[in-house]
């Protein structure tokens, strides 16, 4: 059977347990194929995979009667997917390979080579199909790989975690017993946000400053999910706790197009001006990603509060200005 019957023997098979029955007409017009390859699909469909398919004339369309099934709901045998869908998963691992290469791929490689047999049934090869595809990752850090595995088996363990680890902003090394809440990935990067028995608060722990790791018979005490939420989804990025400070900002017209499409925050407000330029309010507690995103808009953003975040911001472009100005021509 080809790629293009089993993509059409799936998706009727889909309609009709969405719509509990489907027309000739609907068929028609949704698969955009002849009446004749409609009923050669339906043929198929109940003479060789035994689907109790039937025409209901009070409905005046095709139905499946799952109580003359022997035994119990129809289904399709194995796994079927389609191109389009086959594709999003192999997007999905492209992106688990972007995240680190080499990470996981002991894990991935054998799904990987599934989803390819998969397509490789159709008329098109995997590879024609993959190289349509093109994911680009941006500085993502180097986490270690044992340290990767070792964090993740604790995490699924409930177990707790001893481990060494580099403070950047202090630069010096601290022995950590934590327990681990949940693994994030954020912008191209691992953090672990973990219950920390040292500070006795919730802490995130960047996986590429783990120095060394060891998972302790010791079994980790558990966070409920509305603490956690309260901690990390009110501050802006990284940077959790209680939002404290509400930034104002206002961008150009021309930077608008791109930033009215964005969502900085769950609980930011956003409106345009009658000139045209977007202003966008977002909570936050610690405003050092927050400026690094100002200035990756700058000079077509400006701060209209709080004073102190405007005045922060101009501290550093001053500095900036300085060290280039500084620079030999």
């Amino acid at each position: 059977m080809s790629k293009v019957s089993i993509e059409r023997i799936t998706k009727i098979v889909r309609f009709m347990r969405k719509r509990k029955y489907v027309s000739m007409a609907f068929l028609k017009s949704e698969l955009e194929v002849s009446e004749a390859s409609i009923k050669r699909d339906l043929e198929f469909l109940r003479d060789r995979l035994g689907c109790p398919l039937e025409w209901d004339r009070n409905l005046r369309g095709y139905v499946i009667r799952d109580d003359s099934a022997a035994p119990g709901r129809f289904e399709l045998p194995g796994v079927w997917f389609d191109s389009s869908e086959i594709l999003a998963l192999l997007t999905m691992l492209h992106l688990l390979d972007g995240i680190q290469p080499g990470l996981l791929e002991e894990h991935v490689s054998p799904l990987k080579a599934r989803l390819r047999s998969m397509i490789a049934r159709g008329a098109k090869s995997p590879a024609s199909l993959e190289q349509k595809l093109k994911l680009i990752h941006f500085a993502p850090r180097k986490v270690e790989p044992k340290h990767f595995q070792t964090v993740v088996g604790a995490l699924l363990a409930e177990k707790r975690l001893n481990l060494s680890y580099w403070n950047r902003e202090r630069k010096e090394l601290s022995e950590r017993a934590i327990s681990p809440q949940q693994l994030v990935h954020y912008r191209e990067n691992w953090v672990l946000d973990a219950w920390c028995h040292q500070r006795n608060a919730l802490r995130s722990f960047a996986l590429e400053a783990i120095h060394s790791v060891q998972v302790s018979d010791e079994t980790a005490i558990q966070v409920n999910k509305d603490t956690m939420d309260q901690h990390f989804r009110s501050g802006y990025g990284i940077f959790a706790g209680a939002a404290t400070h509400r930034a104002r900002l206002k961008f150009t017209i021309e930077r608008a197009q791109w930033v009215e499409k964005e969502t900085w925050h769950h609980d930011q407000a956003n409106y345009h001006l009658e000139d045209g330029s977007y202003v966008l309010e977002v909570p936050y507690s610690n405003d050092q990603e927050l400026l690094m995103d100002i200035l990756r808009h700058s000079p077509e953003v400006e701060v209209l509060a709080p004073p102190e975040l405007r005045e922060k911001l101009l501290a550093k472009l001053r500095l900036a200005t300085e060290k280039n100005n500084d620079l030999p021509i």
